[in-house]
């Protein structure tokens, strides 16, 4: 398994829409591309779309097809997973998706303000457990994050089979009186014939086979509004 990862790695500097600047280089430091995304590296003016814990990268693709005319950036950690993601953009030809391989803590050294129109939350981990709130990437410290380089008003949406996670994230939202789009807790039985059902991930297609409901949630996040968690 450690050669296969390597050897990802490997494979994955000959892609021309990946990044993967080393920790310290953006660890309380700006990247280069910071406010250039459009100018510098996708040079258009099309809206910017994230990624978030984008795991194998198959919503970074699936969007990057449905949507030629939208930039979108699929973020993790993990290389070896983003490997799929970016082979199959690469070998696609789609100059529209990139990976970037960063941790989502820093993702404020790579965006600045108002640069990104929309974050995709695709099935991350649930941290359901109340100590770990801080780690949920639809909790009030990530939506805050957020803030610092979403455009005011954008959209945040979250699919997920935890239904604890969609309730929790739910009541923040109402919580924080903020503008909800669309709620569903049965995406494929609510929403038939959506063009969102068209873009499924592994895990998704494992949790449909389990018979497991596909929660949706998405609503806008202000710039001017601090979230605090639903339990204060």
């Amino acid at each position: 398994m450690g050669k296969n990862k390597h050897a990802r790695w490997a494979e994955m500097k000959g892609f021309d829409r990946v990044i993967e600047p080393p920790f310290d280089e953006v660890f309380r430091h700006d990247h280069e591309l910071k406010g250039k995304w459009h100018s510098e590296w996708f040079r258009n003016n099309n809206p910017i779309i994230l990624e978030l814990g984008c795991g194998r990268g198959e919503y970074t693709v699936g969007l990057a097809r449905q949507y030629p005319d939208r930039n979108i950036i699929g973020i993790d950690i993990k290389g070896a997973r983003m490997w799929r993601g970016s082979k199959d953009a690469h070998i696609l030809g789609l100059k529209n998706a990139t990976f970037l391989r960063t941790r989502i803590e820093v993702t404020g050294s790579f965006f600045a303000p108002g640069e990104v129109d929309e974050i995709w939350l695709t099935f991350p981990d649930p941290q359901m457990k109340r100590i770990r709130e801080k780690k949920r990437l639809s909790g009030p410290q990530f939506l805050n994050l957020y803030r610092q380089y979403l455009k005011d008003g954008g959209i945040v949406h979250l699919k997920t089979d935890c239904r604890e996670l969609y309730d929790y994230t739910f009541a923040l939202v109402k919580t924080n009186g903020l503008g909800i789009i669309t709620s569903v807790t049965d995406l494929y039985r609510e929403m038939p014939g959506d063009p969102l059902l068209s873009i499924r991930t592994h895990y998704e297609e494992l949790f449909l086979k389990q018979g497991v409901p596909i929660t949706y949630l998405s609503f806008r996040l202000p710039y001017e509004k601090e979230i605090v968690s639903p339990g204060e």
